[in-house]
């Protein structure tokens, strides 16, 4: 693998995260129809990107991947679809918990890759809600990192 280098993004990225964004939710999130997608894109710019701390992976100088977290939760993690698979996810989430104390994540249920991955990096569901935070039928698993004794 590449060298990554993790570092904070500014609203100058934001551009480039929104493609991100857009190229991975097309990957995996076959359940929103094309007006969804477009909600959610100008929700993401306009709101959510301001909401949270943003944490960009760049390989060879070129973002491939960003996290945005707030308080102890992973609020999104999304990789470009054609960076997926190396290690990058891995890479953000490992950053966040040693620099950050994450521990939570909020998952789309019908988004069954994303599910597996946290599952795969010690997260478990504890709890469950039938709409998303902008209220549309899509649902939420509460995941949380398993604590080891």
């Amino acid at each position: 693998m590449k060298e990554i280098l993790i570092e904070q993004a500014a609203k100058k990225d934001y551009q480039e995260l929104i493609t991100i964004w857009e190229s991975s939710v097309r990957a995996t999130h076959h359940f929103l129809s094309e007006s969804d997608i477009v909600t959610y894109r100008e929700l993401i710019l306009d709101q959510y990107f301001d909401q949270v701390q943003l944490y960009s992976a760049k390989e060879d100088g070129k973002i491939s991947g960003f996290i945005g977290i707030s308080g102890e939760a992973i609020q999104m993690l999304f990789i470009h679809a054609d960076a997926r698979g190396k290690g990058l996810g891995k890479k953000l989430i490992d950053f966040v918990k040693k620099e950050h104390g994450i521990n939570t994540v909020d998952v789309n249920e019908q988004n069954d890759q994303a599910v597996g991955f946290y599952e795969k990096l010690g997260f478990v569901t504890v709890s469950r809600s039938e709409l998303d935070d902008a209220g549309k039928p899509y649902p939420i698993l509460s995941m949380e990192l398993k604590t080891t004794l």
